[in-house]
């Protein structure tokens, strides 16, 4: 969906945002409110390969998508009307590049047991960066490799689970990835020998995780079939 395709459609006045991820502790637009809230019917996941922002097409990083199932605790913005629309262009040139998200107005029930209808970036099952079938070894891997143009992506999930936890939330799953992320690398390893310096012209997307993880010649591949990602 076109940014001009979304404003079309949107009702008159101010609007919400929803963010998950990065959005919470960076939303990157102005705003006149925020709060804490919850969407029902959906979970933040591990899900997108990232082989810009958090990771390149050689070594992709692993970033949140929000998916079908479960609830999600995040944070909730309020945009005046008339910056709306420069809100939303921010947000499209971030999250919309690759179309890997499908933007939708869901509900959320805020802390104070209002409810409000808010915008919030859907995982697409369809595109080729997303990660359906992966343990959380494998996913602790693809966290541990993957540095981008933003920084490492070790540091997303790190800096998501502070905001979190700062707002009373928790979430295990990423707090179990995160503590098994540095033990999947190579025990003379560095971040800086690891990494491949990011270019800014966008990248091709992968196909599947299989083809991006990196090989061990004395251990099995993870085991496909794992859990999709936390819900809270």
């Amino acid at each position: 969906m076109t940014l001009d395709e979304f404003v079309a459609q949107l009702p008159k006045g101010d609007l919400w945002i929803f963010g998950y991820g990065s959005l919470m502790w960076s939303p990157g637009f102005s705003y006149r409110q925020k709060a804490l809230g919850r969407i029902h019917g959906y979970h933040r996941a591990l899900c997108i390969l990232s082989t810009r922002y958090r990771g390149t097409k050689r070594k992709p990083g692993l970033v949140m998508g929000l998916c079908r199932g479960g609830s999600c605790w995040g944070m909730a913005f309020r945009v005046h009307a008339g910056r709306v629309r420069n809100a939303l262009a921010r947000l499209w040139l971030r999250e919309m590049p690759r179309r890997v998200y499908a933007p939708r107005l869901l509900d959320v029930r805020l802390a104070s047991g209002r409810q409000v209808r808010a915008l919030a970036f859907l995982a697409d099952p369809s595109h080729p960066a997303y990660v359906r079938e992966l343990d959380l070894h494998g996913r602790a891997r693809l966290v541990a490799q993957g540095i981008g143009q933003r920084g490492l992506c070790i540091d997303y999930i790190r800096n998501t689970l502070e905001h979190m936890r700062a707002l009373g939330v928790n979430d295990p799953h990423l707090e179990r990835v995160l503590h098994a992320a540095p033990e999947t690398l190579p025990r003379n390893a560095s971040a800086a020998a690891r990494a491949e310096v990011p270019v800014p012209e966008r990248q091709p997307e992968a196909t599947a995780a299989r083809d991006v993880l990196p090989r061990r010649a004395s251990a099995r591949a993870p085991r496909q079939g794992g859990r999709a990602g936390s819900r809270n």
